[in-house]
């Protein structure tokens, strides 16, 4: 799987368009496209078919110009992505007001996050360390600061905590997209995988060499039926995350 950079293109020009700051034309037709609806069509052809699928050759195909002028629009596919990132940050929600303690707000947009890779798998395959710098991206970073606002943390502090819980959001999405890409790939669901695998384990598994593995295996077997519970773990580990980030809090 290819990774894609975000930033790696012109960042003058992703701005300018990003922002709708490109120059129009003040005389002659006008112009049958616009970034923002290069940008959906983009996004609708990751969804359906994977990242590696758009290409600017592909896109003029699908919005019925040809790639020569729709050069004219986006100079290429890298200030495309940033594009097509910044379309799709738009997606989160965003409550006005938004819920009152702050560890709700916290889950709610760890949540948001979450669905958003699940919605869009393509996001895990593009590296934002240089962040597409559009509106819908500031407008989400801002929102997100502002859940922990006024809870003593300073303003680096702030923007770690955001890090931490956004890096594991990733780590998160990417293990529920690989159980249900697995799943869809082999044709079995967990459970069944399990059903199989299992006769032949136990006759090479040896419970009295590896007791522990053995003892804690047979419990979450038990209690989850032997199936990778995505939910579960990403509940599990992000009320654990935030209980790190209370004890931080309290400690101010």
């Amino acid at each position: 799987m290819t990774t894609e950079y975000s930033g790696g293109g012109d960042p003058r020009r992703s701005i300018e368009l990003m922002w709708g700051l490109q120059e129009r034309p003040r005389r002659g037709p006008k112009p049958k496209l616009t970034a923002p609806r290069i940008a959906e069509a983009a996004v609708a052809v990751a969804d359906a078919e994977g990242l590696a699928a758009v290409s600017m050759r592909r896109l003029a195909e699908q919005l019925g110009v040809t790639a020569m002028s729709l050069y004219t629009y986006v100079p290429g596919k890298a200030e495309l992505i940033d594009l097509m990132l910044d379309t799709v940050y738009g997606e989160v929600d965003m409550p006005d007001p938004p819920p009152a303690d702050w560890r709700a707000r916290i889950e709610h947009l760890a949540r948001e996050n979450r669905d958003l890779y699940l919605r869009h798998p393509w996001l895990l395959q593009v590296a934002v360390s240089r962040p597409p710098l559009g509106p819908n991206l500031i407008a989400k970073y801002d929102y997100e600061l502002r859940a922990l606002e006024g809870t003593g943390l300073s303003d680096v502090e702030m923007d770690l905590v955001l890090s931490m819980i956004t890096d594991y959001v990733h780590g998160a999405a990417r293990g529920a997209l690989h159980a249900s890409q697995a799943a869809a790939s082999t044709g079995l669901s967990d459970q069944e995988w399990w059903e199989r695998a299992g006769p032949v384990l136990s006759k090479v598994f040896d419970p009295a060499r590896y007791p522990t593995a053995a003892r804690v295996g047979a419990a979450a077997g038990q209690e989850l039926g032997g199936a990778y519970a995505p939910e579960r773990s990403f509940a599990f580990g992000l009320a654990r995350l935030l209980d790190g980030v209370a004890a931080l809090i309290a400690g101010r």
